[in-house]
């Protein structure tokens, strides 16, 4: 695959991935001196008029959502051969998919991902979207002036919930899609994406073995309910796993009703939460293990570190040094 030197206004410095349906490129804009990522249309589908029109959906998505837990779209523009493609805000941090290949989280850093990860679903839930491909490929980290973002990527397979029910054709990544993705005249709508949710739990908690030091069994318990074969058994959708998630985190004798963050503090996108778990879980670190409803509280901004003995090279909530 060649390189090449623009794409629309934007110099070309290096691909950043190749997918079966599109390749993504790391573009400079020399009039903001601003780097960002250029998801090209695969040269395969070119002539296949469904694909190309799903791959506009995507963009036309993503910009009417525009939500700082979603990849966010700053132009759209066809190449010379009439390959669509769309320019994205820079995921710079990588993909969860990239950190798990460097071996297993801390349980409650996991855990702060599930819940940031689940907040980010919960958007386009709100907005009766379905997502359809939760994986730890479509989980990107981005840097903001807070330290660093969870954002949801690669909408390409989304679907509002009045056009996903039945006569839907296949679509997910095995291991991580529902059932009912399988059979083309059921049901998808955001029970799906809870199973989703619930097999990246797994992914990031290692199984989750109760056994494994640190995974509270109630943690356990709300990712079997996630992941029921039935949509029914399972929660509605990503606010109500959520929600699940922290009250399975949560001590006795938290401040809070159940599931809710600390008072005093805010959120963008659904009121009141903590702007610096890291503070918190310092001041406890001495009684931090089993202690991951601070975590799971945590912002949307987390910090880098890496403890010792860990594989983990992402952010860590309890560091206070700024990713770099």
């Amino acid at each position: 695959m060649s390189t090449p030197a623009w794409i629309g206004s934007y110099r070309i410095e290096r691909l950043l991935g190749a997918g079966s349906f599109a390749t993504v490129w790391l573009g400079h804009d020399p009039v903001l001196d601003s780097r960002v990522a250029i998801k090209v249309l695969a040269e395969n589908w070119s002539h296949d008029l469904r694909v190309r029109e799903r791959f506009r959906d995507e963009a036309r998505l993503l910009r009417r959502l525009d939500h700082p837990r979603l990849v966010r779209v700053h132009a759209v523009g066809e190449l010379p051969d009439g390959r669509p493609y769309a320019v994205l805000a820079l995921a710079d941090g990588g993909s969860l998919r990239d950190r798990l290949a460097a071996g297993p989280l801390p349980v409650p850093v996991a855990l702060a991902l599930l819940d940031e990860i689940a907040a980010g679903v919960a958007v386009l839930h709100r907005q009766r979207v379905v997502h359809r491909d939760l994986t730890p490929g479509n989980v990107l980290f981005a840097s903001t002036a807070e330290g660093e973002r969870v954002v949801i990527a690669d909408l390409g397979l989304a679907k509002a919930l009045a056009a996903a029910s039945g006569l839907t054709a296949r679509a997910g990544t095995p291991g991580y899609m529902a059932p009912e993705q399988d059979d083309p005249l059921a049901v998808v709508d955001t029970h799906s994406d809870v199973f989703g949710l619930g097999r990246l739990g797994l992914r990031l908690l290692g199984g989750p073995d109760q056994r494994a030091a640190g995974v509270p069994g109630p943690v356990a318990a709300v990712l079997r309910r996630a992941t029921a074969p039935r949509p029914r058994d399972r929660y509605p959708d990503a606010d109500a796993f959520r929600a699940a998630l922290r009250r399975a985190t949560r001590r006795p004798g938290d401040p809070g009703p159940a599931g809710a963050p600390p008072p005093g503090t805010r959120s963008a996108d659904n009121g009141p939460r903590p702007d610096r778990v890291g503070r918190a879980v310092h001041r406890d670190r001495a009684d931090h293990a089993g202690r991951a409803d601070r975590l799971v509280a945590g912002p949307s901004g987390f910090r880098r570190g890496r403890p010792a003995g860990s594989a983990w090279s992402g952010p860590l909530p309890w560091r206070s040094s700024r990713w770099g």
